[in-house]
Order: structure tokens, then C-alpha cells, then sequence
């Protein structure tokens, strides 16, 4: 990488040592073609040798995430579906927020007349713990993704028929243009106070994610209420993310990164930026502000 290309780190200003590192999947952890970078792996061993503890926190549902910490040279715990569900990668679950079944049902019908497809996310390892209506596999964004975990997937018409238990997630998919819409839409239901709202966008590829979860459900309470169970203070958590789903968890944490690919949003906050995706930005994160805190970084 050229010099006009790097990201130089500046060292933490606060005195107070990482213990605990999270660190968003898609685009952060994942370059742009979905692989793990070598660089990525090894600092994220090299941290929780160290004794740091790194937790995954994605909007993924848990069968979407597992494949990735499988790959990683040690064990992580994963946060999944925007911060509903706190999983171990043998699907032993930590923590839960759960949308209650009345809310779930009155979102799906208020929105049928709006939306192509949705999907109800549960709590559970089989063929149901993706039910969906109406979504077109078809669709260069999505195929993929049928292909790959059908078998976690169930049809079922109308939706509402499958809440024999409390949803995970909502999900949505679609253009970018129109997921803000749909969003848009639902913010000015009444049902909208008691639910959480999240927009994941990929404007390059005009593909954007719209979740809902339970009211105050989110990336960052999640990760909050986690650090509060280990024991740990804001200033002793790193968080590195990308998107917009990030944005709470970033603010939670003492030390703040934001990858060099991050939506323009992101970087205007003033947070360190790190390398892109594509040049292993969150190893470089974790040599600069955990393993070698005097203020050096990863050159690639």
C-alpha cells in the first residue's frame, strides 16, 4: 500500500487499558469479498492471547455469523441481529431481547401492503429460524445467501402464522431507496416507540438491511449490557465497525474506530480511522491501540 494510502492510527489518549474488543463482520472484519484476512486473524489471536476478550457484534443472524468466528484461530462470543441475541458459536445463548409476538404480528400486516418480503428471525437451531414471505431468491444480492443457509430457512404464508414464539428480528431487504422508504413508513407507526430501527446501507451496490428488533435493542446496548456483566468501564472497550448499525456501538465504547471504507456518516463523527477492509484495517487497529499502544500501526 502506498504511503498516501495508509491510515496512521494516533496512540489512545485515555489511560485506561483495552480489555474488551468488538468488531462488526461485513466490512470490517470481512474485506469486500467476504474473506478473512490473515492479518485480521492473527491480531485478533494475538489480543485474546494477551488476554483481551473479542466479541463479534453483527447484524447477522446467528447462522450468518457462526461460519465466520469458525474461522478465526480462537474462540469469540457473537452478538447477532443487531444486538437481540448474545451467542456462543456451539448456539448456547447468553442473553436475549426478544420482540414481543403482538408487536411482531402488527408490524408484518402493517407493512404487507408496502414490501415485496420479510422475514421473522427466532431463537432456535432448525429450518425455523428463518421464516420469510415473499422474497425473491432470485435477486442477484439475496440468491447467494438461499443457497448458502436454506437449511436454516422455512416459507411460510402469511407470516403472521409463524409466531408460535417471540421473534429475534424482523428483516427487510432491498434497494437503498427503498428500505429508507419502508423505514420512513414504519417510523410514523405508533408501534414504532416500542421497537428498534435499524438501517444497514451499501450504496455501491444500491443493497441496504432493514432490521427491527425490541425496544431498545441495538449493537450497543447489547455491547453496554455485556461490558457491564464482565465488568468492564466504556474506556476499557474498543469497538471497530462501518455502517450505520454501528453507530450506538461506537459511541459506547472508550476507544472508537471506524474503518477507512466506513459510510460518510461515520467518519464525521471525528473517531480514528483505520484502514479499509481491504487492507486488514481492524488488524490495525488492535496492534495500534492494544497490543502496541505507544502508538505504532500495521504497515501493509
Amino acid at each position: 500500500m502506498s504511503d498516501r494510502n495508509r491510515n496512521t492510527l494516533p496512540a489512545a489518549s485515555t489511560p485506561a487499558a483495552v480489555r474488551l474488543i468488538a468488531i462488526d463482520i461485513d466490512g470490517t472484519l470481512l474485506d469486500s469479498n467476504s474473506h478473512l484476512p490473515d492479518a485480521n486473524n492473527r491480531a485478533v489471536h494475538a489480543a485474546v492471547t494477551s488476554g483481551v476478550e473479542v466479541i463479534l457484534v453483527t447484524g447477522r443472524t446467528f447462522h450468518h455469523a457462526r461460519p465466520v468466528a469458525e474461522q478465526l484461530d480462537t474462540a469469540v462470543l457473537m452478538i447477532v441481529s443487531n444486538g437481540a441475541l448474545v451467542k456462543t458459536p456451539s448456539d448456547d445463548t447468553l442473553a436475549a431481547r426478544l420482540i414481543p409476538r403482538h408487536l411482531a404480528r402488527e408490524l408484518i400486516l402493517a407493512t404487507r401492503p408496502i414490501r415485496d418480503g420479510a422475514a421473522l428471525v427466532f431463537d432456535r437451531s432448525d429450518a425455523g429460524q428463518y421464516v420469510y414471505e415473499r422474497i425473491d431468491w432470485s435477486h442477484l444480492q439475496r440468491r447467494w445467501y438461499h443457497e448458502r443457509y436454506r437449511t436454516y430457512m422455512t416459507k411460510m404464508s402469511p407470516l403472521e402464522t409463524a409466531l408460535d414464539q417471540e421473534p429475534a428480528q424482523i428483516a427487510f431487504t432491498g434497494g437503498v431507496e427503498e428500505m429508507r422508504i419502508l423505514a420512513g413508513h414504519v417510523r410514523d407507526l405508533s408501534l414504532a416507540r416500542y421497537l428498534t430501527l435499524t438501517l444497514t446501507e451499501y450504496e455501491d451496490r444500491d443493497f441496504s438491511l432493514f432490521d427491527v428488533t425490541a425496544n431498545g435493542c441495538s449493537k450497543g446496548t447489547a455491547l453496554a449490557d455485556w461490558a457491564a456483566h464482565r465488568g468492564l468501564r466504556p474506556e476499557e472497550v474498543m469497538a471497530v465497525g462501518d455502517n450505520l448499525n454501528d453507530r450506538d456501538m461506537l459511541e459506547f465504547a472508550g476507544h472508537p474506530i471506524v474503518m477507512g471504507n466506513a459510510v460518510p456518516e461515520l467518519k464525521r463523527r471525528g473517531w480514528p480511522v483505520t484502514a479499509r477492509h481491504d487492507e486488514a484495517g481492524v488488524a490495525q487497529a488492535i496492534e495500534t491501540r492494544v497490543l502496541d499502544p505507544s502508538g505504532s500501526s500495521l504497515r501493509f
